[in-house]
């Protein structure tokens, strides 16, 4: 999900990768979220809700946080998702691939231009590209897969604005499913992953560049584009386009390609990749397009949400407490890591708290006349007051017999719970919770217990008659229980320990306060140009270019991972239970804290992005003169959001 940042509203904003949880768990009635990366451009503040946050100290001073704005979504902007796609190095290769369509077009197609071509000639051409993917010579071949990657691009030469080039961008791409292209994309990248010479002679390399890369890139490039564009929904589509969006869909997640998914294909690439047998494979466009398969072929957290819901009626479970995705949306953001002060005051505040607690504790036994929940010390109700906001607010009662005081008037159910003030999730309880309390206040009033009885409160005090009440009314009846007795929707068929394994590999390069080890993967093959920078200004773009490359890995992985976990969760108990474990025993818990150990601030509003460079805007607008000063100030093109 997206999360825009802001430190001024005149500045540019930007999203970092970070994942939410609920107070129940990772992929249940709680929806984690992921936060997507980076679009740094500045986002109208009306558009969206704006979402005030704590002002606290900062671990390293005083210095106030600033304010930050969420905006929560399966993936960002669709623009934004382009983009994303190239690097700032292959910035040279649009024209490329523009002059390698117009030679191949201009052999059939002498003056008119392609928008000028009505849909039977579009076809025709399509077709000719397609068999022109089947030469033997490599060279020939690259040419026409850059042909057709610059169909994929939206033939943005034609075009004047970058809606019109996402316009023909959609047009041409369901030309190109609708001919077979796709399928012809899997086998060649299927040949280009066998292909030992490439291996060996990247293995060989002392440094690895984006020319090791050239065909995989453009391979991923148009497959990447593919998905991207076509599981976009727009009220506009044909009918045609939808029934061509839900068939590419199923094929998408079936074994059609070499008898498996196209998710377990580019998997083998994460792993081989990570052996350090193949260290040319272009692993950000790995990353992204197995992501975008997983979400098209599985569907985001709406589709979750959706799925939760019809199983929780097939299996006759009570309808869900609230719908997860809204809550997060609602929510405002997280304040930083609390400074040391911070920790003793509300150590302090918490001894206070336990201390009066015990006391209370001790007069139990002992009617008092005056509310027994009252502190004799103002101060302690004032500290209480400041810190006690997640607590849940409940009447006080009398602490013993019937006559002492009438019965409290019962409420409805909607009237006796109330949400805690810190969160909005529902509170939600096991049946074997109650169990537990009522067996530990049968056993400190009575002196006995009844085992798994939750209905009978006879010799106990009315607040536990109160407090059984309140707990059966938040009952949560999982459907992972029932699920441990039944099968799966889909069988996990192979080992993903090997794959979860990789990409926290390839997760922990990406980390920022990560130090360069000489064992480590090289994960900027596919962003390093051959010619290393001369100038600073050079050097200041490809740093840029670097820190960007490290972003959109982080945030592939964890959609990849965040996605798997909870469609496994609600698949079956026991496929989560299975990822999970692998990736503790991986050390995934240290690494996100890795994340965490830093300056938490500045990495969320450090702007690693040239706006002007970003695709389609750099190949319809003439490009202002890049300077070093340019990109210091973060003023290129302001207005280009």
């Amino acid at each position: 999900r997206r999360k825009y940042a802001s430190r001024h509203p005149e500045s540019h904003t930007k999203k970092e990768n970070f994942v939410g949880q609920s107070n129940m768990d990772v992929g249940g009635n709680g929806g984690g979220l992921i936060v997507n990366n980076k679009q740094r451009a500045m986002l109208p503040n009306k558009s969206r809700g704006e979402f005030v946050r704590n002002q606290r100290k900062d671990s390293e001073g005083f210095s106030e946080s600033p304010d930050l704005e969420f905006e929560y979504a399966d993936t960002d902007k669709w623009s934004a998702e382009l983009s994303e796609l190239y690097s700032y190095t292959e910035g040279p290769e649009f024209l490329l691939n523009r002059k390698c369509f117009e030679e191949e077009f201009r052999i059939h197609v002498s003056d008119d231009k392609w928008t000028e071509l009505d849909v039977s000639q579009h076809r025709a051409h399509a077709m000719r590209l397609l068999d022109g993917l089947e030469v033997i010579t490599r060279e020939k071949r690259l040419k026409v897969a850059r042909a057709i990657l610059y169909m994929a691009q939206g033939t943005f030469a034609e075009c004047s604005s970058e809606a019109e080039v996402q316009h023909w961008m959609r047009y041409n791409i369901f030309l190109l499913l609708d001919v077979g292209t796709f399928t012809a994309l899997v086998e060649l990248l299927n040949m280009e992953v066998d292909n030992s010479a490439a291996c060996s002679s990247a293995v060989r390399k002392p440094a690895i560049s984006l020319a090791d890369s050239t065909d995989l890139r453009v391979l991923l490039n148009i497959m990447y584009l593919m998905v991207e564009t076509i599981q976009q929904e727009d009220p506009a589509d044909s009918p045609e386009w939808r029934a061509t969006r839900e068939t590419f869909k199923t094929e998408l997640g079936s074994p059609l390609y070499n008898n498996e998914p196209i998710s377990v294909m580019l998997f083998g690439m994460v792993t081989k990749f990570c052996s350090g047998h193949a260290p040319h494979f272009p692993m950000k466009k790995v990353l992204l397009l197995l992501w975008k398969s997983i979400l098209f072929t599985l569907g985001g957290f709406e589709q979750l949400q959706n799925i939760k819901v019809r199983k929780r009626e097939q299996l006759r479970l009570p309808p869900l407490p609230e719908d997860s995705i809204r809550v997060i949306r609602s929510m405002r953001a997280a304040s930083p890591p609390a400074s040391a002060s911070d920790l003793i005051e509300q150590q302090q505040k918490r001894a206070r708290r336990e201390h009066k607690s015990l006391t209370k504790q001790d007069n139990l036994d002992a009617f008092n006349e005056k509310d027994p929940y009252k502190s004799d010390d103002p101060r302690e109700d004032e500290d209480d007051n400041d810190d006690n906001d997640n607590s849940m607010e409940v009447e006080p009662f009398p602490m013993e017999r019937d006559e002492v005081m009438p019965p409290p008037i019962p409420h409805p159910p909607s009237e006796r719970v109330n949400f805690p003030k810190g969160l909005p999730w529902a509170p939600k309880v096991r049946e074997k919770d109650i169990e537990h309390f009522l067996e530990s206040s049968r056993s400190k009033f009575i002196g006995y217990t009844l085992g798994n009885d939750t209905d009978t409160v006879v010799g106990l005090p009315r607040p536990i008659h109160e407090s059984i009440r309140t707990l059966k009314q938040v009952l949560c009846s999982s459907q992972h229980s029932i699920s441990m007795t039944s099968k799966p929707l889909v069988k996990l068929t192979c080992d993903s320990s090997p794959y979860q394994i990789a990409l926290l590999k390839i997760l922990l390069a990406a980390a920022p306060t990560s130090k360069a080890k000489t064992d480590s993967i090289n994960i900027l093959a596919d962003v390093l140009p051959e010619e290393m920078p001369t100038t600073v200004l050079q050097s200041m773009k490809l740093g840029v270019d670097v820190n960007r490359h490290k972003e959109i890995i982080v945030k592939a992985i964890s959609a990849i991972l965040l996605l798997l976990l909870k469609h496994f969760k609600l698949n079956h108990i026991y496929q989560f239970e299975y990822m999970a474990q692998h990736l503790v025993f991986a050390n995934c818990i240290p690494l996100i804290l890795k994340f965490f150990n830093q300056n938490i601030m500045s990495y969320i509003t450090a702007k690693n992005s040239i706006s002007v460079l970003d695709f389609p805007y750099c190949v319809v607008h003439d490009l202002p003169e890049l300077t070093a000063e340019s990109l210091v100030s973060c003023t290129l093109h302001p207005s280009h959001n």
